[in-house]
């Protein structure tokens, strides 16, 4: 893929200069940039529906004096000229703000200068080779997926001397299988280094299973399964907890939905391992209130070693900040890996439930850490290690202490990396790292 025409990297350090140039004693500039050149293609029957390349950028820029504080957003479309006169006209709104707005009792952020820099380039496909890759895999199936590839871009910028800079050029591609009788088969290709023999597999692999929905469906009987859930199964039970699991606010306030387990009542099978991991590297090393962010571990050993600590928090609570973001959410989450290969996971499982995906997870009983949620399709019957049927869609309802403690019996041990697919008003940083789990036991209720 060849390099974005626009540079955004210079584009956002000459604004920067020029609203540091702009301020007035005493006053203080924080300037978020979030921007991105994306490519898009769905795909519908196997053929290109929808193409077409996104370019934008958005500029935040807080106004801070002693302890007030305004911010506005504007969209920044590369024209010089334009954005100076755009921020021209943003801080004088701002500063009229701020002659009434009273002081903020938690305003924080750091003032130390320091720069760090990420600059990463992928190896994409060109849109004519996707789509000729793709619809030469699909061809003879009811292919229908979403490709959204290309680069992400964070910014920041402090008057105080603070520079940090994210760019990197990654690609999420998410895609079904769909059946006559209405199941499918859901993966995702995600990464910076495209592939087509890997591609390749994964639909193969992928329309492999899809014969296994030629057999009658097995229908289940409420009760507890025996269950191996894949990576991307496990993502959205985690994913689902961690809006709030790891929040220091939330656990202050009694409302984290593992505030059992950070108050020490309780605690998962030794092997848990989580940590909000910036080694990923998929996510700015920054964040809008000027820190530096840190990996950090959230549990060890099964039990709580730390939590997200955003600047506004720090301050009211007394604790330290540790480069958290507003929401405490983590964005880079690894679990720690087993001893349970790829290959093996079949015979492990024995007979019971494969589960590839889940659907619809939400709580259902937070004090305990209880998800409930749907099972749908890419759930199979095994038997002896061996696929035998599809399994109709489930309720399950079931505890997070119960999954990753007493009913943990293996860890896969190639945690897979997982982008975030969020493309809401824009392509989003971030993901997890996650392994298969095989448990005991699994809890389905309907």
């Amino acid at each position: 893929m060849t390099a974005p025409a626009f540079d955004w990297h210079r584009h956002f350090a000459s604004l920067a200069d020029d609203i540091e140039a702009r301020l007035r004693e005493g006053e203080v500039a924080l300037t978020s940039l979030s921007a991105e050149d994306s490519d898009f293609v769905r795909f519908n029957a196997g053929k290109v529906r929808q193409i077409g390349r996104v370019t934008q950028g958005k500029l935040t820029l807080r106004l801070v004096e002693g302890e007030r504080q305004a911010y506005a957003t504007l969209t920044i479309g590369g024209d010089p000229a334009q954005d100076r006169s755009d921020i021209a006209e943003t801080l004088a709104i701002l500063r009229d703000g701020l002659r009434d707005a009273p002081d903020d009792p938690h305003l924080l952020f750091d003032r130390s200068p320091w720069s760090q820099s990420t600059h990463r380039r992928g190896t994409l496909p060109g849109i004519d080779a996707l789509v000729r890759v793709v619809t030469g895999c699909a061809a003879g199936l009811d292919f229908v997926g979403f490709y959204a590839g290309g680069s992400i871009v964070r910014g920041f910028a402090s008057s105080l001397g603070s520079r940090g800079w994210h760019e990197v050029e990654n690609f999420n591609f998410s895609w079904s299988l769909c059946e006559a009788g209405g199941r499918a088969i859901k993966t995702t290709y995600a990464g910076d280094d495209w592939r087509d023999d890997v591609f390749a597999s994964r639909v193969e692999q992928a329309a492999a299973h899809m014969r296994v929905f030629e057999r009658t469906p097995r229908v289940l009987s409420p009760g507890q399964y025996r269950t191996y859930l894949a990576p991307a199964a496990l993502w959205e039970l985690i994913g689902t907890a961690s809006f709030t699991a790891f929040s220091a606010r939330q656990q202050a306030s009694g409302r984290s939905e593992l505030h059992r387990l950070h108050a020490g009542e309780v605690s998962l099978d030794p092997r848990v391992t989580l940590t909000e991991d910036l080694g990923l590297d998929i996510a700015p090393r920054f964040n809008e209130d000027g820190y530096l962010r840190e990996s950090v571990p959230l549990i060890e050993q099964g039990r709580s070693a730390g939590l997200l600590v955003s600047a506004r928090t720090a301050r009211e609570h007394g604790q330290r900040p540790n480069g958290a973001l507003a929401s405490e959410m983590p964005v880079t989450l690894s679990m720690q890996g087993g001893d349970l290969a790829d290959a093996d996971v079949l015979k492990a499982l024995d007979t019971g439930l494969y589960v590839g995906n889940l659907w619809y997870v939400n709580f259902s009983d937070r004090v305990n850490g209880r998800l409930t949620g749907m099972t749908r399709f890419a759930t199979f019957w095994v038997e002896h290690g061996e696929i035998v049927a599809p399994v109709e869609a489930m309720r399950f309802d079931d505890s997070l202490y119960r999954l990753l403690g007493s009913e943990l019996e293996r860890l896969g041990e190639t945690p897979e990396l997982m982008l975030s697919d969020w493309t809401w008003g824009e392509r989003s940083t971030g993901g997890m790292k996650l392994p298969g789990l095989l448990a005991r036991s699994f809890d389905l209720t309907l």
